[in-house]
């Protein structure tokens, strides 16, 4: 059973047509791609946030979009954690009822996930407060906490300095490690994909252009900034 199957998928994207017939079974899946190459509309159109015109969308063969046979799946029922660039936190909850907004998971779930991301200390605060990194932790423990069968980060770790993003690096392996949760990472940064992807599907303007493992594509020498400490086989030295 494959993660994610696109058959003969096509929608608008822009001002190109987005087309893809493609099989994800990986467990860390990189996106990658130019600004306008398509990343966002791919996982808009999984998470039900987009229509296509054609095509059809399975996950482990749940069917989430066929258009042929008219089936669709509403994005609330199709179990999907996505965490968008802007995180979209609510303003007017604090982080406990962020955290629990749409919640499938037990108490138990709230504790852990409270626990392994250090969120004890902002429970009680409202996301105007939190710094940058903090927003981040919440939006994915909030994920988390509806038990997704697939979660997807949209550009997490777009126009942050190198220190920031090895913390934020550090996070998502944490999250690799210690929930049985697929992943779709979206990311226009080698460095990021090789740092962290088993494989990467490569877009350009709504077409796939590559599929493989991230070091067949990006050379080492394009990794100065992380440790490489999960993900596939790290890279020899030059």
């Amino acid at each position: 059973m494959s993660i994610l199957h696109f058959e003969h998928l096509q929608s608008r994207a822009g001002d190109f047509s987005f087309e893809i017939d493609l099989q994800i079974d990986a467990r860390v899946t990189g996106i990658f791609g130019p600004s306008g190459a398509g990343k966002t509309t791919l996982l808009e159109l999984i998470a039900g946030l987009r229509k296509p015109t054609r095509g059809k969308i399975s996950s482990n063969q749940i069917v989430f979009v066929d258009c042929a046979a008219r089936q669709w799946i509403p994005p609330e029922s199709r179990h999907i954690g996505y965490v968008p660039q802007d995180l979209a936190l609510f303003p007017h909850m604090n982080v406990r009822r962020n955290l629990l907004f749409g919640a499938n998971g037990a108490e138990s779930d709230f504790k852990h996930i409270v626990d392994r991301f250090e969120l004890d200390a902002l429970l009680d605060r409202f996301p105007a407060s939190l710094s940058g990194g903090e927003k981040q932790r919440i939006a994915i423990g909030r994920a988390l906490m509806t038990k997704p069968r697939l979660l997807m980060l949209d550009e997490p770790l777009s126009n942050l300095d190198p220190e920031l993003k090895s913390r934020g690096l550090e996070l998502f392996r944490k999250v690799r490690s210690e929930f049985n949760t697929p992943i779709l990472y979206v990311t226009h940064d080698a460095d990021e994909i090789v740092a962290f992807c088993d494989e990467v599907i490569i877009l350009d303007r709504g077409r796939v252009t590559e599929v493989g493992t991230p070091t067949k594509f990006f050379r080492p020498s394009e990794l100065p900034r992380f440790v490489y400490t999960g993900g596939p086989a790290a890279p020899k030295s030059s």
